[in-house]
């Protein structure tokens, strides 16, 4: 069989594997073998079948000729749908989805600034323990004028030694990193994971020893020192007694060993394995990766690209039920613990609309509107921190994304039953109306509030927890009069790390383009979602030693969700104004403004809804007038218009706005209570209809600006923040037949 053209100089998403025109381009000996040098392009003859190889990072996979690695709509309507064929595509048991290379991208360069900073914490460790070994005994030594006689190893002139002189073996509790995804259609499987993944994330003996016969295998980016002379197996047996042969002892121990601390990777759902070949290729620290999916026909691709990178030390493929062997490595004792554990299900995404499935899977209600992805990233991450507050966990979101057709989350786990106390009050239900003006009322579940001691050293103080007041909100939306509905529970913290994403970004510089083609995508998304978090008190100062600092337990994203203009303009049906124009008018009031990372044009803020409100109100009356006819009454437009701030002298229009002024909604001027308060038409707040009395925080004497200048944002570069369709087609694939999953 003919090789088809050469990959490279195919995009990512514009990989096509074709078949021969005819028998008579088969050249058998053009097909190299498993055991060959792969490249992309490459095909591949192994045991009767013909595979084409597709590199992606500095991972090679093996693709089956004729295989679909596109999903064409118009194809799948008019071609002859024979035997699972899909015109000149077949369906594979394991699909290649390139579309989904920048999330592959994004979880490599996730997992190893994570591991690096792990690891450098386990090498930091291992150091103190190891000095403060040596101090011990040496203050010992010196103290009797001969070697300690402790309790721990035998030598072999009949004297002791501390046995953390011997092994420099270090137990640690540790975080494990959960890298989860929500995928695009329903799986038994992947339904539970993330939350089944925080079970036990306790790491025993994590550290390890190098000797000189281990089995630490580099990638091809690392060189590990080569053992010399001596090793850790005789380091008993090494002489004690006088001061030189001590002092050449320890030179050739320190010489003779390398150590390095464990990092083991658990790819779950591998499908293809892609996920787990580019993380032993790209990640060197990876001291171990499991590449484990419930389908033969899975586990038996996962086999056959491992043999073709060459990478059967590094990788151990396993045929499992995925929480199975997750909580067989939690528990057993035979077994290892895992450092990350990356899911990557087929699943509903939490912003679906199916109430009823979404409460089954993420224990939460769903929000209707276009902030329900950010929803979707909040009830994801209630889900795994529920699922780990009853082990004594508590979780720490890294990076938390929608990205496209599915969510994306990094969340650190660690045992901290303390910390575990502050999640009621970071759980949040949020009062939407979604049926009418868009607004929403936020209440957290419980407080978290902190006393203060009194005659406490430095002003110390300790936290109390208690019940929230409720309700925070009426039944009915105070700006529109609309019903509200009720969404959540939901992760009521920040999404993000800041520190985590800067470390992020500030490793993109040194990386290359043609492994990471999304590299451009990655920096725009970084940066949008380290600008969308709005703090209101400043974070406190990390320490020098800890590159990725821990968020405080009591960190609470006090602004969540955003809105856009252009939705807003629909609701009072007027011109939309520009997003610079609404960002300019809240900053001129003192109001922060950013994006979401979610959607494109989106405005994220601390300001209330009822200033965003006037804002829009005033630009109609400013800028863009309507007709009086263009709202009805009982509409959600209407109640908003109805609050319009009247014209005073000082306010007057000039003469040139005089004739667009005429053309304004009648204000009108409804009494108090005057109507039923369940009325959706009274437009009158929801704090009026309370209390019978009109609204005191009303915004009206507000002076709203709308400078574009001080809108738009500078960016030192231009960054690709959304994506744009790569192709036709573009998007999510059917998941793959036969039990497999996509790659």
């Amino acid at each position: 069989m003919a090789a088809p053209s050469p990959a490279e100089s195919l995009a990512a998403s514009d990989i096509i594997v074709s078949k021969p025109d005819s028998e008579t381009e088969s050249i058998q000996t053009c097909e190299a073998s498993i055991t060959s040098r792969p490249r992309a392009g490459q095909s591949v003859l192994h045991e009767g079948r013909s595979y084409t190889t597709i590199k992606e990072g500095l991972a090679h996979i093996l693709v089956p000729h004729q295989a679909r690695t596109f999903t064409d709509p118009k194809a799948a309507r008019t071609a002859n749908l024979r035997d699972g064929q899909q015109g000149d595509s077949q369906a594979q048991s394991v699909f290649y989805n390139p579309i989904q290379q920048f999330n592959r991208d994004l979880s490599v360069l996730a997992i190893k600034a994570f591991g690096e900073d792990l690891c450098a914490l386990r090498r930091a460790k291992h150091d103190r323990s190891k000095s403060k070994g040596v101090i011990q005994g040496k203050r010992k030594r010196e103290g009797n004028g001969n070697p300690a006689r402790v309790p721990g190893v035998q030598e072999s002139n009949g004297m002791k030694r501390k046995k953390e002189d011997v092994e420099d073996v270090v137990d640690f509790r540790s975080e494990v990193t959960v890298d989860a995804t929500a995928g695009q259609t329903a799986d038994a499987e992947g339904d539970i994971q993330p939350g089944a993944t925080t079970h036990d994330t306790r790491m025993d003996d994590a550290s390890e020893v190098v000797r000189d016969d281990s089995h630490q295998y580099p990638s091809q980016h690392e060189s590990i020192p080569a053992p010399t002379k001596g090793s850790a197996a005789n380091i008993a047996q090494a002489p004690t007694n006088g001061t030189a042969s001590e002092q050449a002892n320890t030179v050739g121990d320190t010489q003779a060993r390398t150590w390095k601390p464990k990092f083991r990777i658990l790819d779950a759902l591998s499908a293809t394995g892609l996920r787990a070949l580019r993380y032993a290729q790209e990640i060197p620290f990876a001291t171990s990766i499991t590449a484990n999916d419930l389908s033969d026909k899975a586990t038996e691709s996962i086999v056959l690209n491992i043999q073709h990178n060459g990478l059967e030390d590094r990788i151990t493929p396993t045929t499992s039920n995925a929480l199975a062997h997750m909580y067989l490595s939690a528990f057993s004792p035979s077994h290892e613990k895992y450092d990350v554990i990356d899911l990557d299900p087929y699943g509903v995404w939490a912003s679906s609309g199916y109430l009823e499935k979404t409460y089954s899977l993420y224990d939460g209600l769903p929000l209707k509107g276009l902030h329900s992805h950010e929803a979707g990233l909040r009830l994801i991450l209630h889900s795994i921190a529920s699922t780990a507050a009853k082990y004594g966990l508590t979780i720490e979101p890294l990076l938390s994304l929608s990205i496209d057709f599915y969510a994306r989350v990094f969340v650190r786990v660690r045992r901290r039953p303390a910390d575990v106390k502050f999640l009621a009050g970071k759980t949040i239900i949020v009062y939407s109306c979604d049926t009418g003006c868009g607004a929403w009322t936020v209440q957290p579940l419980a407080r978290n509030a902190h006393q203060k001691t009194k005659g406490g050293p430095n002003g110390d103080g300790w936290w109390k927890h208690s019940f929230a007041q409720a309700p925070s909100a009426s039944t009915h939306c105070e700006h529109c009069g609309f019903k509200t509905h009720l969404a959540g529970p939901m992760y009521g913290g920040p999404l993000h790390n800041p520190a985590f994403i800067e470390r992020l970004l500030d490793a993109l510089p040194s990386l290359d383009k043609t492994t990471y083609a999304t590299l451009d995508r990655v920096e725009g998304m970084l940066t949008t979602a380290l600008e969308e978090t709005l703090f209101d008190d400043p974070l406190p100062a990390a320490d020098p030693k800890d590159t990725i600092p821990t968020m405080p337990p009591h960190t609470l994203d006090n602004h969540p969700f955003f809105f856009h203009p252009s939705a807003l303009a629909k609701v009072i049906h007027c011109q939309s104004p520009p997003e610079a124009a609404v960002k300019g008018a809240l900053r001129t009031a003192g109001y922060r403004a950013t994006r979401s990372h979610t959607k494109p044009g989106t405005v994220k803020t601390d300001a209330p809804w009822t200033v965003v409100w006037e804002i829009m109100r005033e630009w109609v009356r400013q800028k863009a007038p309507i007709k009086e006819s263009a709202i009805r009454e009982g509409t959600a437009g209407w109640g908003i218009m109805s609050q319009r701030r009247e014209t005073t002298d000082e306010q007057k229009p000039d003469e040139g706005e005089k004739a667009e002024s005429s053309n304004l909604t009648d204000p009108g001027d409804p009494e108090p209570g005057a109507k039923d308060a369940a009325a959706k038409s009274t437009a009158i707040s929801g704090i009026a209809r309370m209390t019978g009395k009109p609204a005191t925080d009303s915004p009206s004497s507000l002076t709203v600006v709308f400078n574009e200048q001080l809108g738009r944002d500078k960016a030192r570069k231009r960054l690709l923040r959304y994506q744009t369709n790569p192709r036709p087609n573009w998007g999510p694939m059917n998941r793959a037949k036969g039990g497999g999953g996509g790659g």
